[in-house]
């Protein structure tokens, strides 16, 4: 099986998938891709069978491109997430004192700004497609450094200046597994979904957010993003807790279906927690 992540090797996405194809008791051959959408499509265009990417920072919230072409791909179903801790390295082959400029996925760049400013205040923070990317970039170089995984600095042959530097000690991201088959198959306790609006209109959010707080569904995020058609215009986001079943489930999207212009369920499915371990290398995001 052909399973895409966001690469290149030496990213968190790969430690992700490698679990996550593990978990799900994956035979797969992991296809690195240039960028998250990228992975995305090629799970919707038959290019491999199964795809991972990264949905959810507790720092930095949605990660929006994600969630951009889950709504774009609804036929693609999640069957099982993972949440990592992270743990971002500053990797270069200079001295700290020398460098000038600092490489990351933008979201590892916000993951670390308080000892960024702290360590390298002067220094110019560059975006890159992947940490990975960022720490193949440096290679070589003694004025510019990449914030990465200790995986990376392996892969790489990096030097680790300072480790950790995310800023939050608590800082993890949740990975979905994503695959082409039947939306039936999925079981679990988490659901995941989104829906539009049929007008903006006084009360209209409430009225739709009600169908889950009457069958007793608890929220466990809720997140919009701009349906880009129009200003005001927002596709919401939700996850759910299935503590009593699918049943419940069924009855709130049933309830929910008139309000919405547009409603995808995008799985049910079990969600696997890694706890941190000291000296560990197990990071979250990108």
């Amino acid at each position: 099986m052909r399973l895409a992540y966001l690469g290149p090797v030496g990213t968190y996405g790969e430690q992700a998938a490698t679990q996550l194809a593990a978990l799900a008791g994956l035979e797969a051959t992991l296809i690195p891709q240039p960028g998250i959408q990228a992975v995305i499509r090629a799970l919707a265009e038959g290019d491999c069978e199964a795809a991972v990417v990264p949905v959810e920072n507790s720092v930095e919230g949605g990660v929006t491109s994600c969630l951009d072409a889950l709504w774009q791909y609804p036929e693609l179903v999640i069957c099982h997430g993972l949440v990592l801790p992270i743990r971002h390295a500053l990797l270069g082959s200079g001295p700290l004192e020398g460098i000038s400029e600092v490489l990351s996925h933008p979201q590892a760049l916000a993951q670390c700004p308080q000892w960024l400013a702290e360590n390298l205040g002067g220094a110019l923070q560059l975006p890159t497609s992947s940490t990975a990317e960022a720490a193949r970039m440096v290679r070589g170089s003694r004025f510019r450094a990449a914030i990465a995984s200790l995986a990376a600095a392996q892969e790489h042959g990096l030097e680790v200046i300072a480790y950790p530097i995310n800023d939050v000690v608590g800082n993890c991201t949740r990975f979905l597994l994503l695959r082409r088959q039947p939306l039936e198959a999925g079981s679990g306790p988490h659901a995941s979904l989104a829906f539009s609006l049929n007008a903006n209109r006084p009360g209209a959010l409430l009225e739709a957010l009600t169908c889950f707080a009457g069958e007793g569904l608890n929220m466990s995020r809720i997140e919009s993003r701009p349906s880009k058609r129009s200003m005001g215009e927002y596709i919401f986001f939700v996850d759910l807790d299935l503590s009593q079943g699918m049943a419940p489930l069924d009855r709130a999207m049933a309830e929910l279906r008139p309000h919405c212009e547009k409603l995808i369920l995008f799985g049910v499915y079990p969600l696997t927690v890694v706890q941190p371990q000291e000296g560990s290398n197990n990071a979250a995001n990108n």
